[in-house]
């Protein structure tokens, strides 16, 4: 039942936290950005440090290395975890339970490039986020990173204002979780027609007994983006006794 690009982690206190994590293609343009970033530094400095001669070229290796290197790490530790690159599409890097992204996450990410970047153009790496499920490239894997679309999503939907907020029955999977809360997104813009043909391959997994399918889906996938509704547990045990009374 997995619908979309959502990741779950569940704190110590029980409470799921969600992100939407970056595809292929964002990351693509977001280093495309970075490396003109870098290219028009090193144009400017070596238009100024031509005048010095064999110095100049020393000091623009060493201005190479620094920005090669210690550009991208720097941003992401410093900068919440955001080049510039990445800032300009929107999206971030963070720790995999969703923490700001720390040193040495950030360092070790961008020291494996290399190895992401082998046999030629960042070949492993794009292997990598196209068959792992959060799009993890080598170097996330190994420093425990996601890139993850920076604003917020929970709930900044006007269509889920007035969902009324539904707890599941039951403990439910994080495939299930995940199609709950793609849905009351409503994660590409899905037409109606579409919602309700979703709504009628999900119902079936939800205890609960309601005939608007699609308010009761969003409830629950609004229920797990945070918003505990006070009237959520009667609206449960209305279910409960209607599904008692069926039997």
């Amino acid at each position: 039942m997995k619908m979309d690009t959502i990741a779950l982690v569940e704190t110590p206190e029980g409470i799921d936290l969600t992100a939407e994590v970056v595809g292929l293609v964002p990351r693509a343009l977001a280093y495309a950005i970075d490396f003109f970033v870098r290219v028009g530094i090193i144009f400017a400095a070596s238009i100024v440090l031509g005048i010095l001669g064999k110095s100049g070229e020393g000091i623009l290796f060493i201005l190479y290395f620094a920005l090669e290197w210690w550009y991208p790490v720097l941003y992401e530790y410093f900068r919440d975890g955001q080049t510039i690159g990445k800032k300009s599409l929107g999206i971030k890097v963070v720790n995999d339970d969703f923490t700001s992204v720390t040193f040495g996450a950030a360092l070790s990410r961008n020291l494996l490039r290399a190895a992401d970047f082998a046999p030629l153009c960042y070949g492993f790496g794009a292997l990598s986020m196209m068959t792992t499920k959060r799009f993890q490239r080598l170097g996330d894997m190994a420093a425990g990173t996601l890139v993850v679309y920076a604003e917020p999503n929970a709930l900044t939907s006007t269509d889920l204002d007035n969902i009324e907020a539904i707890p599941p029955a039951t403990s439910l999977t994080d495939e299930q979780q995940s199609a709950c809360i793609n849905f009351a997104l409503n994660r590409g813009n899905m037409s109606d027609d579409r919602l309700r043909e979703l709504a009628v391959i999900i119902r079936p997994v939800l205890p609960g007994n309601t005939i608007d399918h699609v308010r009761y889906v969003k409830g629950v996938g609004k229920w797990l983006l945070g918003a505990h509704s006070p009237k959520a547990q009667s609206i449960v045990r209305a279910d409960k006794e209607s599904n008692s009374e069926t039997t």
